[in-house]
């Protein structure tokens, strides 16, 4: 396997900065070299590689005499913006990876402890994403309001810092999935199991099912 040279791997991590960690949003500016370079413990010299990098790929611009800013147009939530950026750290396997450690346990506890009104907010979103798929229509942000009813009905507030990690995985799944019949009618199949046993408040039955879900969107996209 070929090693990232330190310039595209602090590329990524100012990357995940801005795209995961919102730490920086479009027009915002970047700390001066000095003070950024310290707290990434690189020389200055490497920071400039990795600010180049991010120039060439349309994220950040100069601004003689300014300093270096997000790029006003730069869209964040747009994963296929992202997908210009060869080296990008948030790429799908390890999206993914993130969603089979995190997401079985949030279906378990949501399980145990969702209200019937929550519940019931689960169901809808999943009876929307399917006819979202049946009428070949984007279903990126009702897939998103799906699984983010499902951290909320956790009740743990530590899991619902990790949803910007999920939305990204899911728009990347999305995007892949668009022209993979299996992975389509995988993803309906495997929601209904997932509501089934959440509704009979199986605990133990929907954390194996949402496993079962995204194991199969791994294999069927390629990321395993």
């Amino acid at each position: 396997m070929v090693r990232k040279r330190l310039s595209d791997r602090v590329a990524d991590n100012i990357m995940t900065m801005i795209s995961i960690e919102k730490r920086f949003f479009p027009g915002d500016k970047l700390p001066n070299e000095n003070e950024f370079s310290e707290e990434l413990s690189i020389s200055r010299t490497t920071l400039r590689e990795a600010i180049r990098i991010l120039v060439t790929h349309g994220i950040l611009e100069i601004r003689r005499g300014k300093g270096t800013y997000v790029k006003e147009e730069f869209e964040v939530n747009n994963i296929e913006s992202l997908a210009t950026f060869a080296d990008v750290k948030i790429n799908a396997r390890d999206l993914y990876e993130m969603r089979l450690i995190f997401e079985p346990e949030a279906a378990y506890y949501a399980t145990l402890r969702a209200n019937e009104e929550e519940l019931g907010r689960i169901i809808e979103y999943g009876k929307q994403i399917e006819q979202k798929i049946l009428n070949n229509e984007d279903r990126t942000e009702v897939e998103q309001k799906f699984h983010n009813s499902i951290v909320k009905a956790a009740h743990n507030e530590f899991m619902e810092k990790l949803m910007p990690v999920i939305y990204e995985a899911i728009d990347k799944g999305v995007i892949l999935s668009k022209k993979k019949e299996l992975a389509i009618k995988d993803t309906i199949n495997d929601h209904n199991m997932i509501m089934e046993f959440m509704k009979l408040r199986n605990a133990e039955g929907a954390r194996s099912a949402m496993k079962i879900h995204i194991l199969h969107a791994m294999a069927e996209l390629g990321i395993e």
